[in-house]
């Protein structure tokens, strides 16, 4: 199936998936909460995407749903909850997930081949779950990163929903912070699509923000997510204690699941990757270590 074609599927998922969660919506029975009206709207929509994925076998179908998720959730929230459509912290926070959302959105059309290529985790997650297949299939693949991106949203929903105090510092801290994260996963893409254009076999990445950081691509994506959780705690500076939850769980998730599984398959397939290993840190920016220090080591 060629790309094209592969993409209108994937479009016309979607459109129904948000057809479903509009008519929610707009005609379901109010929950008189407008988080867990989101919350019921995003599932049926993940039900959709993971319906899909099922008849098409293909759980790559959900890859672009992280990022155009968010911009319906918050329109929602926003248009939904008697707040001003004119307060200026809604206005940051709705323009930095929708840059957010642009650029990683187009990062996925570009990089998508079609439906004939699957993400290399999926079939992992399902061969290792054997006969609870189906299972980890929704769950693990469909069910926890929409919990996960949910969780995000929370401090968005605050903002979007709740009338705050005026613009104060912390609001330029998080507008930097999101703009920035945005920003930098776009040089750091760039910087690797153009590597993989040009590289000679086996040889690995350690340039550009890629010597400074193994994944600066998911450093600014759990930026962009502290950036809405600052967000939400100008707003409401009294639930600072638990507003980064969502901040939290992608730390844990690109910590815990995504940065091991990647950096493993990298190690088997390229073994000088270890010498990359040796001298850049594995999230967080920083000079690498001189190659001599790593070789001594």
């Amino acid at each position: 199936m060629s790309k094209a074609a592969s993409l209108a599927r994937v479009g016309i998922a979607y459109v129904v998936a948000f057809g479903v969660a509009t008519a929610w919506l707009l005609w379901g029975p109010d929950t008189r909460w407008l988080w867990l009206d989101g919350l019921v709207a995003d599932l049926l929509a993940t039900g959709v995407v993971f319906a899909a994925s099922r008849i098409h076998r293909n759980s790559s179908f959900y890859d672009a749903y992280w990022s155009v998720l968010p911009p319906y959730l918050a329109l929602y929230w926003w248009l939904a909850a008697d707040v001003a459509l004119d307060d200026a912290r809604a206005w940051l926070v709705l323009g930095v997930i929708a840059l957010w959302a642009v650029r990683l959105t187009a990062n996925w059309v570009r990089t998508f081949p079609g439906l004939h290529h699957e993400d290399w985790r999926y079939p992992m997650v399902r061969e290792r779950a054997g006969r609870f297949e189906l299972l980890a299939d929704l769950v693990g693949i469909h069910l926890v990163p929409t919990l996960q991106v949910f969780l995000g949203m929370v401090p968005a929903y605050v903002v979007l929903t709740r009338p705050g105090p005026g613009l104060g510092w912390l609001d330029g801290i998080a507008l930097v912070v999101g703009v920035g994260a945005v920003l930098l996963e776009l040089v750091a893409d760039a910087q690797m699509h153009r590597f993989v254009r040009e590289r000679a076999p086996g040889q690995v990445m350690d340039r550009g923000l890629w010597g400074w950081s193994r994944h600066p691509n998911y450093f600014g994506e759990i930026s962009f997510w502290w950036s809405l959780a600052l967000f939400g705690i100008a707003a409401s500076p009294g639930d600072w204690w638990w507003l980064p939850v969502g901040g939290v769980a992608m730390v844990a998730m690109f910590l815990g699941a995504s940065i091991p599984m990647m950096e493993q398959r990298s190690l088997e397939r390229r073994p000088s990757y270890q010498e990359v290993v040796d001298r850049v840190p594995v999230l967080v920016p920083r000079p690498p270590r001189k190659r001599r220090e790593a070789r001594s080591a």
